[in-house]
């Protein structure tokens, strides 16, 4: 017998996570390739899918370190825009004239009552030429009042258009800075595809015989993991699997992964993390290897479950970031068959610096991503051909201000499945009659 592992949902998860993905490259998008969309003709070979792959990581590559310069020419430009560019000294010149205006303004205004005032106060025998020089000065002041006005007016103007040219050049900025930003999260998307895409043709090579089966009624949820933790701390939390169909299962395995990333989505800071298990038939815990399958579980009888104990330690070294948790659950029968969950649940969590405090926080809630089968259905997001539902949740969510970092932490995706293709091999070399 031939043991294989259902990675349907995992190709699933790299090709539509996230949304956005989608509508990036048309080559990569759709879950079924360009070539066999077109009566699978000129289909691309392994060694074609290696290269886009390489190209599509070196573009990435530059166009990270574009952002990363980006960012600091954005953080320089505002910083200067506040103090000593020259729109800047402008604004600041500009202001000052407006105040020492409206003050020159309120002293004309004041010299024009007390001329008046002292006209007012002459007495009945005073002369004709003290009148005239009273009634004078109040000419001379209401036409002093007059310029000062004229003046303060023109000055309130230039101030006004010296902010609104500060304001201008500011939002200049964030404008060409978002111009890299999307640059970035579009190569890292065509990336993530182009991996995905590799991953899966090398799959196809390698697998025969009938695919495993996605069974809706098997589910692997995680209960206890915080939506945000802190670097130099360990988190317990549990995993359970459960049968919900009305068949026996031989040998259920399930699969966990964390991926992680830097605040700016450019680094990965996965290795600063440790993900350890334990289950009933095997109690001491257990690191989690390279292949992020957790055995241990055995088999599952109609409406049972088992349940796997997690711990996630952080490194205090660990940069604080944004990290994402991938939950999957296969089983495999003495016969032959075999099949896994639906989809690929992600469980998204923020990464505090060492010695920061938490806050409030709450259960880390799973979004999925499904393949089409019995009992699921998705809408297909824009730029899509295929049938395959884009991902739902958070992870999949585009327009909003964590849609970067989003889109950063789905890279893991793909190397996950890189995981997942080893944990095919070992599977079968290890199955009884392999």
């Amino acid at each position: 017998m031939k043991i294989r592992r259902a990675l349907a949902t995992a190709v699933a998860l790299a090709v539509t996570t996230p949304a956005v993905l989608l509508s990036v490259s048309p080559a990569y998008a759709d879950a079924k390739p360009a070539a066999q969309t077109q009566e699978k003709k000129n289909k691309p070979t392994i060694k074609e899918l290696e290269a886009d792959a390489a190209e599509a990581k070196k573009a990435y590559e530059k166009a990270a370190l574009a952002k990363a310069d980006a960012i600091i020419q954005l953080r320089k430009t505002l910083d200067e825009l506040g103090s000593t560019h020259p729109l800047a000294v402008a604004e600041a010149a500009a202001k000052q004239a407006a105040k020492d205006a409206a003050a020159a303004k309120t002293a004309a205004d004041q010299a024009v009552t007390d001329a008046k005032a002292a006209l007012a106060a002459l007495p009945e025998d005073a002369t004709e030429e003290q009148r005239a020089a009273a009634e004078t000065a109040v000419t001379q002041a209401e036409a002093n009042a007059a310029t000062a006005a004229t003046a303060k007016a023109a000055a309130d103007t230039e101030a006004a258009e010296a902010v609104t040219a500060v304001d201008d050049a500011r939002v200049a900025a964030v404008r060409a800075y978002s111009v890299i930003d999307k640059a970035a999260d579009d190569a890292l998307a065509a990336k993530i595809a182009a991996e995905a895409a590799l991953a899966a043709a090398i799959k196809e090579a390698e697998e025969d015989g009938e695919a495993c089966e996605l069974v809706d009624e098997l589910t692997a949820e995680v209960t206890g993991l915080p939506t945000k933790l802190v670097a130099g701390t360990t988190t317990d939390f549990s995993l359970r699997v459960k049968n919900g169909s009305d068949q026996h299962m031989d040998e259920v395995i399930a699969y966990a992964g964390v991926h992680a990333t830097d605040k700016g989505g450019v680094k990965e800071t996965g290795r600063f993390f440790r993900l350890q298990w334990s289950t009933k038939s095997s109690p001491t815990w257990k690191n989690a290897d390279e292949d992020n399958y957790i055995d241990g579980l055995g088999a599952l009888k109609p409406g049972t479950h088992a349940d796997v104990k997690l711990r996630l330690t952080l490194d205090k070294a660990t940069p604080a970031g944004n990290g994402v948790a991938f939950i999957a659950a296969d089983f495999y029968n003495e016969d032959g068959s075999c099949g896994g969950t639906p989809g690929v649940d992600m469980y998204e969590f923020d990464v505090k610096a060492a010695g920061s405090k938490p806050g409030k926080t709450e259960d880390a809630k799973p979004s999925s991503t499904t393949k089409p089968g019995t009992g699921n259905t998705g809408t297909k997001p824009q730029g899509s051909t295929s049938g395959t539902p884009a991902a739902t949740g958070t992870l999949a969510a585009t327009g909003s201000a964590s849609a970067t970092t989003s889109i950063a932490l789905a890279g893991g995706a793909a190397v996950l499945l890189g995981a997942a293709a080893v944990f095919v091999v070992r599977r079968r070399k290890s199955g009884p009659d392999a």
